[in-house]
This record gives structure tokens, sequence and C-alpha cells, in this order.
């Protein structure tokens, strides 16, 4: 058995690894059962309708992670707002009902991008307190998105120390290569590093990912650690 089930929520392909993939690895590692949700396809406003793998992309990342399912919904890059939240909700809460998780990661919903915002509003739904299974949910910093937006309002109140899995981290973003960028772009292997780098230094680690506390709930007398 799992000791934990992992819910990750991204909006696009890459969001996934870009927030937490070091911390997935983390979790995969430990033997916690880790699914991801990619919501929307990530490529056909810019590539096409031919696309550029993206699909393949995303089962080949999450196999570098050893993640145990990662899940399409295949909504159109940068058309939720065309959709009402419940059309975007619904698939989320049956993503919640079959995976029952522990822990939930998703994009943090001050983002530059339209696309995260509305997805953050809807898994706010999906994952609603009425569901006791579900002990903390997080939001995740997105490079090239968050600290793009006005204004600029993630403040992260958890720090996880990403040194071990760093690797595994950029060698899964390395399979996304039409996101990959050259450096100094926020999406460069090189500038992820980096920015694990500066945010671990806060807290005295090499390398950490940042999260904000979105929900944690601690029952049935459960004491915080």
């Amino acid at each position: 058995m799992p000791r934990k089930r992992v819910l990750v929520i991204a909006a696009h392909p890459d969001d996934e690894l870009l927030g937490c993939g070091g911390t997935v690895a983390l979790h995969t590692q430990a033997g916690d059962e880790v699914t991801s949700v990619i919501v929307c396809e990530g490529e056909s406003l810019r590539y096409g309708e031919d696309g550029v793998g993206q699909a393949d992309h995303i089962q080949q990342a999450a196999g570098v992670l050893g993640v145990k399912e990662a899940r399409t919904l295949k909504f159109p890059d940068q058309k939720l707002d065309t959709f009402t939240l419940t059309d975007i909700i619904t698939p989320l809460e049956q993503a919640v009902q079959d995976v029952r998780p522990h822990i939930i990661y998703t994009q943090y919903g001050g983002d530059i991008n339209r696309d995260h915002e509305l997805l953050f509003k809807a898994m706010l739904v999906a994952s609603r307190p009425t569901e006791d299974f579900i002990e903390a949910v997080y939001a995740f910093d997105t490079a090239s998105s968050t600290e793009w937006a006005y204004p600029r309002t993630f403040i992260p109140d958890v720090w996880v120390d990403i040194t071990l899995t760093l690797q595994a981290k950029l060698d899964a973003m390395a399979c996304y290569e039409s996101e990959v960028r050259e450096h100094p772009h926020p999406r460069s292997l090189d500038a992820l590093a980096n920015r694990s780098a500066a945010w671990g230094n806060q807290c005295c680690m090499e390398h950490a990912e940042v999260f904000m506390t979105v929900r944690r709930t601690l029952r049935n007398g459960q004491t915080p650690v």
C-alpha cells in the first residue's frame, strides 16, 4: 500500500514539472502514489492542430518522475475562459473521487496566465473540505508565469528540499522539447536550477521548491508536525 496518495493538477504540459517536479520525485521515491492531471492540451494554439507530441512528452516526463498515472483532459490551450467553470470542475471532481488524494498540488491562482487562474478556481471547488480524505492542498509557483504577474502575490509558506531530486526534475523537464528555452529564460534548465537554489537558500537549503498552503486539515486528533 502506498503511504500517501498524491494528486497534481496542472493547466498545461510542463506546469506540473515547473511547480513541483522535484517534490513529486520525493513522493514517488518514498513510496507514495502520484497521479497527475493535465487540463489543457497545451500545443494547438502555438503549434497547430498536428501539435508537437505533447501527449507523448507528458508520459515520458511522468515516467522519469515515477508518476503512476498521467491523465490529460484535453481542453483547448488558452481557452478555459470559453467554458463555464462547471465544465472544468466536473472532470476535476471525478479525478478527486477516483484518486482520493491525501495531498493535492496545483497551480497558483494569481499567475499571469488566465488558464492557471481559472483552473485554481475550479480546483477550490473540486477539493472542498467536504472530502475528508484530503489532508492538504498546496499551490505551486510556475516559472515564467507566477513571477510575471502583477501584483506579485505569491508568498510561500512551505519549502521542500529537492536537492536530491533536482536532477530528476530537470531530466523530466527536458522531455518537453518544445517548452525548454535557452538561458536566461526562466524555463531554461539552468534557470530552473538557479531558481530552486534561490528558493532553497532562503531556508539554508541547496535547492527547494516552494508552496502556498491553500488548506491543511488535521483530523481525528492529529497534531501538527
